[in-house]
């Protein structure tokens, strides 16, 4: 009699949570995708759109289209996104970590833009803002 084999889920639900690394508590569960966001540019260093931006988060579509227009974000998302894709065949939960210092801005517009582009592509996306609604962390501008 053959042995009955395993087969991989066929629906992944993909869990981002973002965070900033000047908290001091990023999130353990692993294994995770990882997206390091701190190479983009973040308004609150920016003299130009500081005083516009800085109390927004990467939720308000000027944050997140400023982030997004940083040269490489583009490229960042895809490969995080490609990333998680080929982990969706493979398991049931895909945890996925996006981090910037503060977790306000980098990381929450990068989050929200890979939970958009999962969205649209049918898979089931929880996004989590670890530390939205905390202080902002002092800049080299502040």
């Amino acid at each position: 009699m053959p042995r009955p084999t395993a087969h991989p889920p066929t629906t992944s639900t993909v869990v981002i949570t973002s965070y900033g690394l000047g908290h001091h508590d990023a999130p353990t569960t692993l294994p995770a995708v990882v997206v390091d966001t701190l190479p983009l540019r973040n308004p609150p260093d920016d003299p130009r759109v500081r005083q516009q931006l800085v109390r927004l988060t990467g939720r308000d579509n000027a944050v997140r289209a400023y982030v997004m227009a940083t040269p490489g974000a583009e490229r960042l998302v895809g490969q995080a996104v490609d990333r998680i894709r080929q982990r969706l065949s493979t398991s049931g939960r895909i945890e996925v970590h996006t981090y910037c210092r503060g977790g306000r801005h980098r990381s929450v517009a990068v989050a929200e833009e890979i939970g958009d582009r999962l969205r649209t592509a049918g898979v089931p996306v929880q996004v989590t803002h670890r530390h939205i609604d905390r202080p902002i962390l002092p800049t080299s501008q502040s």
